[in-house]
């Protein structure tokens, strides 16, 4: 069995869907007592690269990976962000899925499969901070759960699951800047884990925002993220780049 081609193809693809983050604001913080919401389906067309070594047994694998290689075996994927303001008060909450599946013939007849599921939720809160209608910071803090799951089995030879769930506190910074009345920036960076669930994680996201009606933004950017976590064998030290795309609906009450 080659084991260490099969964990490159299948093992960590859905990796992609890692994370969590205020994908747009793109209209100006009011700075009222009235509740503001949105809501973000998204998606991020990510490359992968780095370490993963899913279970205790199985080899280290470097992994270098395109955004069409690791789609191949995708089964299915959900991501969304969604946000809540009242006055400078800031709530934010993301939820991502994603699971993967794959068959790989082996000598004398035999195939190996292999099952991978990951899911991500997201809470932080903070402050707008020096928010105004071209302008703002958001400072915020929280914490990411992570359940990844793998599976693998060979009939009638081998069978091995492994289960990794953590939960890394994580802190935030994210800059909101109008640029015309269509169209606004964001730039948002994170940091976190600090050696309490992964040793370390961190991401940069960087979004144009397009204004096409008074409720209802598209989104566009680049995002770039890194985990390293390490626990009884286990070891995902990956970096994601790629593109994003998203759609915001915001609701709620206006000025």
């Amino acid at each position: 069995m080659n084991t260490r081609s099969h964990f490159k193809r299948q093992c960590l693809p859905l990796l992609l869907a890692m994370g969590g983050f205020p994908l747009a604001h793109a209209q100006g913080n009011d700075l009222d007592d009235s509740w503001r919401f949105q809501a973000t389906p998204y998606v991020w067309m990510s490359g992968m690269e780095g370490q993963v070594r899913p279970f205790r047994a199985a080899p280290m694998v470097d992994v270098d990976k395109s955004f069409s290689e690791l789609m191949d075996s995708l089964d299915a994927a959900a991501f969304i962000t969604g946000t809540a303001r009242r006055g400078d008060f800031v709530l934010q909450a993301d939820v991502t899925h994603a699971s993967t599946s794959d068959s790989t013939p082996l000598p004398m007849g035999l195939a190996a499969s292999v099952k991978v599921r990951q899911t991500s939720v997201t809470a932080t809160a903070g402050y707008a901070w020096m928010a105004t209608e071209r302008t703002g910071v958001d400072l915020l803090a929280g914490v990411r759960y992570w359940d990844i799951r793998a599976a693998l089995d060979v009939p009638g030879l081998v069978s091995a699951r492994s289960d990794s769930s953590f939960v890394d506190p994580i802190a935030a910074v994210r800059w909101r800047q109008a640029l015309t009345p269509q169209w606004t920036s964001i730039v948002y960076v994170d940091a976190g884990g600090f050696g309490v669930g992964s040793d370390a994680t961190w991401q940069l996201l960087a979004l144009a925002n397009y204004r096409a009606t008074d409720k209802l933004f598209v989104s566009m950017g680049y995002r770039h993220q890194s985990l390293d976590y390490r626990d009884n064998g286990k070891r995902l030290d990956v970096s994601l780049s790629g593109p994003m795309l998203g759609v915001t609906y915001q609701f709620g009450a206006t000025r």
